[in-house]
């Protein structure tokens, strides 16, 4: 389910994206797509602009396992 974030003073979408997802790759274009006209605010968003966020992906953990046999 989307959680709504409150802008603040300073914030861009891929500071937003970085800072409650832990990820620009793909929830910067996320967070646009989820916000119609979000993108026409500038790069800098105005404060106290209510936007959806949409659900964390979890994140891939890539394990290094030596193989004794091919």
């Amino acid at each position: 389910m989307p959680e709504t974030y409150t802008t603040k003073e300073g914030d861009t979408v891929d500071l937003i994206a970085w800072r409650e997802r832990g990820q620009t790759a793909g929830m910067t274009e996320a967070i646009l797509d989820l916000n119609p006209g979000l993108a026409s605010r500038g790069p800098v968003l105005p404060i106290g602009l209510k936007i959806e966020l949409p659900d964390p992906k979890p994140k891939k953990i890539e394990r290094n396992v030596p193989r004794i046999w091919s």
